[in-house]
Order: structure tokens, then sequence, then C-alpha cells
């Protein structure tokens, strides 16, 4: 005799398949977001230039977290200074990648550095698979192979990935040494004065055209703003690994936001190095330790 499902147990199940369905769909969001909000960026970087463009998206966002926030100038505001450092210089060298190489192949390399920060300290044979299959594709985007990929555009992406290593170890001291987001909105102040001078120079008075500012503005909230307030919603409804794995989709967007809004097509030889990214990254969140 068959079991009957009660309607209390159908529709517990069903709010939380509901539930998870909102979450994934937040994540995907969050994913999608920054790589909008990188593209329209590029169409300022003839005006604004890369350096210009990333200071305006660090100082709108510093303005927003501040209000938000009302941080005190007290604690350890030598751990935020550092933070807001790296996060201004990972800003810059990807601003600056993206200025010369397509977004999907910027992102993909960019993308090494979290997926060191998972994996280093682990002892699994496993991870050292993971770490294979995406320096692999890696090479196999910037090698010798690679065409005609801007060496120039490759360093600022590693620069990107090393500042995204700092990122993240300098993010969660500083989560636990300030309460809420005061941390980040210091930091994100710090990270536009360390932008600012480069972006004074690069820009020949661009940072000051009225015309300029909303579309700054809208790079600003697509890439940090958003993103942020996004992934703190998902993480209340989905485990860290499911939430890992959907991030780990970063490459495989950014490639689809290049060729929709700019235009980018990649060969068969860059959605491959960009796809054994994605499943190193993947794989390494889906069954890796918390």
């Amino acid at each position: 005799m068959t079991r009957s499902t009660s309607p209390d147990t159908a529709a517990m199940r069903s709010g939380v398949g509901c539930e998870r369905a909102i979450a994934v769909g937040l994540v995907v969001a969050a994913c999608l977001s920054p790589q909008l909000g990188a593209a329209f960026a590029v169409t300022l970087f003839d005006q604004l230039s890369p350096a210009g463009t990333a200071f305006l998206r660090l100082a709108f966002a510093a303005v927003i977290l501040w209000a938000l926030w009302r941080p005190r100038l007290t604690g350890d505001l030598k751990l935020a200074a550092a933070f807001g450092a790296a996060l201004g210089l990972m800003n810059l060298s990807f601003y600056e990648a993206i200025a010369r190489l397509p977004l999907g192949v910027a992102v993909t390399i960019e993308f090494a550095g979290p997926l060191l920060v998972a994996v280093i300290g682990s002892r699994r044979p496993l991870d050292l698979l993971w770490i294979a299959l995406a320096a692999t594709g890696i090479v196999l985007l910037v090698g010798p192979a690679g065409g005609s990929v801007d060496p120039v555009g490759v360093a600022f992406a590693l620069a990107s990935a090393v500042f995204w290593m700092a990122y993240i170890y300098l993010s969660k001291r500083t989560g636990a040494a300030f309460p809420g987001g005061t941390g980040l909105a210091i930091a994100m102040a710090v990270g536009a004065l360390v932008v600012l001078p480069a972006g004074l120079i690069q820009s020949n008075g661009g940072l000051v055209q009225p015309g300029l500012l909303g579309t700054a503005l809208v790079v600003s909230l697509l890439s940090s703003v958003l993103p942020y307030s996004l992934d703190l919603e998902a993480l209340r409804r989905l485990p860290e690994s499911v939430f890992g794995v959907l991030m780990s989709l970063d490459p495989a967007i950014a490639a689809l936001v290049g060729l929709a809004v700019l235009g980018q097509t990649l060969g068969g030889r860059e959605a491959l190095a960009i796809a054994m990214v994605v499943v190193a990254s993947a794989g390494s969140a889906a069954l890796g330790r918390r």
C-alpha cells in the first residue's frame, strides 16, 4: 500500500522548493550583475579611462555604503585601510585588464585568485586535480597558441587575481573586526582614494563631466552595491557549497555578457578554456570542505 503525502507536507516541500528556486535566481542575478556592470564600464573607458571609471565606481559605492552604515573611524583602521587598498587595486587591475582583453577571458584569468584561496592548505589529492584543470585552462587562454592575447592585459588580470586573494583574506578579518558593513564602507572609501591619482592622470578632466556620472553610478550599483545585497540574501537560503558552485559560473556568464553587450566573440579554444576553469571551480566548491 502506497503512503499518501499529507497536504501540509506537500505544502512544506513546495515552499522549500520555491525558496530554493528563489535563492538560485538570486545567485544567478548576483553573477550577472557585476558582469553587466563591467560591460557598461568598458563603454566609459574612451572618455574616462579604466582608472577614472574604477575611481567613480568605488567613490559612488563608498558614498552609498557610508550613508547606509554611518561608520565611525574607530577600531583597527590599519586593517580596514589594507582591505581598502586591496579592493581598490583589484578593481583598477581588473578594469585595465578588460580594456585590453575580452571580458570572458579577463574574468577567467582573474578567477584563479579565489580558486587558489579555496584549495590552499587542503591535503586532498582531488584539489590538486582542480588546480591542474584550472591552470591548464588559463594556459590554454594565454599560452603560445593563444593567438593575439594582449600580454599586458594578461598581466593586469593576474594582478587582479592576486589582489582578489588578498581581498578575500582581508575581507574576513575586517568583517570580524567591524560591526555590520562599517568596515566595508571605510575600505571602499580608502579604495577610492588609492585609485584617485591614477584616475586623475588618465581621465584628463573626464571625472567632472556630468554626462558620464549617471553611467558611472549605474556601473557602481551593478558592480558593487547590488551583488553584495543579492549574495547576502542567497546565502540565507542556500548551503555554502551550492552557492559556491553557482558562483563558479562567473567566467561563463562574463563570456556571454561580453558577446551580447560588447560583441566580443570567442573561439572554440577560448570556450574550452573557460569551461575548464568553471568545472574546476565548481568541483572545488561542491566537493570541498566548508
